[in-house]
């Protein structure tokens, strides 16, 4: 995952986003070393918060830019 890439990219500290998931620092050093799964909806909240892709934030692309919103097709 590239976790760790973006969140010193954007000089944040651990601390800080452990804070901003609103869980203990030790926990989120884990999901950044592949230690523990990271939930779904934290890794959702954390590529809102970054402006990436999901699939960005776990390795499948290397395009940045996250999908746009598509509507619900009618049933």
């Amino acid at each position: 995952m590239r976790l760790r890439d973006l969140r010193e990219d954007n000089d944040i500290p651990q601390k800080a986003i452990a804070a901003y998931l609103h869980i203990g620092q030790s926990t989120y050093s884990m999901y950044e070393n592949e230690k523990h799964q990271i939930p779904i909806d934290l890794l959702i909240v954390l590529a809102k918060f970054y402006g990436v892709s999901v699939d960005y934030l776990l390795g499948l692309t290397d395009v940045k830019k996250p999908y746009p919103k598509s509507k619900r097709p009618q049933i």
